[in-house]
């Protein structure tokens, strides 16, 4: 009896926009939900600012176990078994949901998640690079950009509204019941997961490179090698202004971010908007992602004609002004959802195009040997930057409360201007050559 040869290829359609589906969902839901639902089922905003920030670890330290995906197994092994764990993750979320101890074993699962997720996108990203040449590659950049904000307006968005809606409904025999209606959406997660698991076990190609390295002197060298890079790392030029810039850039983003969807949740005698769930799924799901979506296009396209040193203080100020409106907001409390909704595109159009100057500084900063694993390091402390505000930030605002909390947000991007104005970046860089 003879088997089929497995496929050395597939059409990219097949797998990729579904690949970059699974990579960008779990970590909406990591990073993004996990404190939607934590607000919703009654945990402080100091408790879930600082330990759901601590979900950012994975991605921190992500540079120093990528090598263990390279080296065992092969990369897609490590996707089907991520996407495996992940859908149990998933599940294991909903089973704890209406227990009385969630808190504690709820975060202990995202945690775990939040590994798997980070190690899936590890693979994923290495399992493009050898499952299609390099013209697929440059045709398929948009789409797997596309495919991933999708699954970010699916998760944060969709998502989130699905659970608010099980919320207020008395189908299923919920009544009202936020962690019953919490745990039925995460049990749908976890069957989509299993969808992924399963389909792209089975239509994911085999290709000939993708191949563990797992000789005693490949390990030795890719090690050897590995060390090397950090070491490049910290030894080049201006080092300190980098980590400073990586750190600070977003100083005030990184405390935003975490308070804003508890502020739209909370009540308007808590100093809060008052909205639904399915309200805040909307605003920051739908709204906010294509003010995201848009603002980061316009970056780009801004950066090619003029460069990025040319772009560098209009970016600057357009991740930073825009936090006023949540100033605006806290004092204001607007009770139009039009107005709610501008106040957030506005702010999330201006967070994406002034994000752009970000990553053409990681990517002007890794410029030469070691360019791939440099640009890790660098996502890392990006991420070291947004989880340690992040941890505190919870702290902060139920000190000063919503008003002079943003104004405190307003305050922490005087960093990023001053580390900005220290930046040595080529005029020419990233424009577009004539």
């Amino acid at each position: 009896m003879t088997t089929s040869p497995q496929p050395r290829a597939r059409n990219p359609w097949l797998w990729v926009p579904s690949l970059y589906l699974a990579e960008g969902i779990p970590y909406a839901v990591v990073m993004t939900v996990s404190v939607i639902m934590y607000k919703r089922l009654g945990i402080p905003n100091d408790e879930l600012a600082f330990y759901t920030s601590w979900l950012y670890l994975p991605w921190v330290i992500k540079p120093l176990w990528s090598p263990v995906v390279d080296i065992l197994r092969t990369k897609r092994l490590w996707i089907i078994a991520t996407q495996l764990l992940i859908g149990a993750g998933l599940a294991g979320i909903a089973l704890t949901l209406p227990l009385a101890g969630f808190f504690k074993w709820s975060l202990v699962i995202f945690w775990l998640m939040a590994f798997s997720s980070a190690t899936h996108d590890i693979a994923a990203d290495g399992f493009y690079m050898l499952g299609l040449n390099e013209k697929q590659q440059a045709f398929f950049v948009g789409i797997r950009s596309t495919f991933y904000r999708i699954a970010m307006i699916s998760a944060q968005g969709l998502l989130v509204i699905l659970a608010g809606y099980f919320e207020t409904t008395s189908m299923f025999g919920l009544n009202g019941s936020i962690p019953i209606a919490w745990s039925i959406t995460f049990f749908i997660l976890a069957g989509l997961f299993a969808v992924f698991f399963g389909y792209h076990r089975f239509i994911l190609p085999y290709p000939s490179v993708d191949k563990p390295k797992v000789g005693v002197h490949e390990l030795k060298v890719f090690f050897r090698e590995f060390l090397h890079t950090f070491v490049t790392f910290f030894r080049k030029d201006h080092i300190g202004i980098t980590l400073a810039f990586l750190l600070l850039y977003r100083l005030g983003e990184a405390q935003l971010v975490k308070l804003a969807s508890p502020f739209l949740l909370d009540a308007r005698e808590a100093g809060g908007l008052g909205l639904t769930t399915s309200d805040v799924g909307f605003v920051y799901g739908t709204v906010g992602i294509a003010g995201l979506t848009v603002g980061g296009i316009l970056g780009g396209i801004a950066v090619a004609r003029k460069g990025f040193r040319f772009w560098l203080w209009p970016m600057v100020l357009a991740i930073n002004v825009p936090d006023l409106l949540y100033v605006y907001m806290a004092y204001a409390q607007p009770d139009n959802f039009l107005i709610v909704n501008a106040c957030v595109a506005v702010e999330q159009l201006g967070y994406g195009f002034g994000f752009t100057a970000f990553s053409l500084y990681m990517l002007y900063v890794s410029q030469g040997e070691h360019s791939t694993a440099h640009y890790a390091i660098c996502t890392g402390f990006m991420a070291l930057g947004m989880m340690i505000p992040g941890m505190f930030s919870g702290d902060i605002q139920k000190w000063l409360g919503y008003p002079q909390f943003f104004i405190w947000v307003c305050i922490a991007t005087i960093p990023g201007f001053i580390i900005a104005s220290r930046a040595k970046v080529d005029p020419e860089f990233g424009k577009k050559a004539k």
